[in-house]
């Protein structure tokens, strides 16, 4: 089995490509440079050539003439093509949730989301602030103490919408 997949494996490699050996080094021909120098006192360029190979009554160009290539330019587009797409409600991103729990949150200074749910679970929190998706990284709150979240400090004061004197505030959880 191991000797399979080795085989398959190595069929998945690229090949090397080229040469293997090293070509020999090539000068560069004098055909393949021409030197032209042009004089910045020279007088305009005829449309024949850089020397006075050109008739009398040649035009002659001068800087501030454009250029253009014969031919014809393309049509502009009449239209924009169509998209459809479909219509998008508020929240419609958001699927449904397997249940919704309602009670009060404190902030839990260890960086972490706690509630009475299993590790993993993505919940969408919602408070007088805004609402904040996160996943359960630990157990918590303690049974009793009136709080079905305890969450990470930054957090709960961005669901909360309220001051930083405030040690709990009531929020709404959909647990996905």
């Amino acid at each position: 089995m191991a000797a399979l997949i080795a085989v398959l494996a190595l069929a998945g490699l690229p090949v090397p490509a080229g040469s293997h050996t090293t070509s020999a080094a090539q000068g560069l021909q004098a055909a393949t440079f021409t030197s032209v120098t042009i004089p910045a006192t020279a007088p305009a360029l005829r449309a024949w050539g850089v020397s006075g190979d050109a008739p009398a009554d040649a035009p002659v160009a001068t800087a501030d003439e454009t250029y253009r290539e014969a031919g014809v330019a393309p049509a502009a587009p009449a239209s924009r093509p169509s998209v459809s797409q479909p219509a998008v409600t508020a929240g419609s991103a958001w699927k449904a949730p397997k249940s919704t729990k309602t009670g009060f949150a404190s902030f839990y200074d260890s960086g972490t989301t706690a509630m009475r749910l299993p590790r993993g679970t993505v919940i969408r929190i919602c408070g007088g602030g805004g609402c904040l998706e996160r996943t359960v990284t630990d157990y918590g709150p303690t049974a009793g103490t009136g709080r079905i979240i305890d969450m990470y400090r930054p957090d709960f004061f961005k669901i909360c919408g309220c001051g930083s004197w405030s040690g709990t505030t009531k929020v709404t959880v959909s647990i996905y």
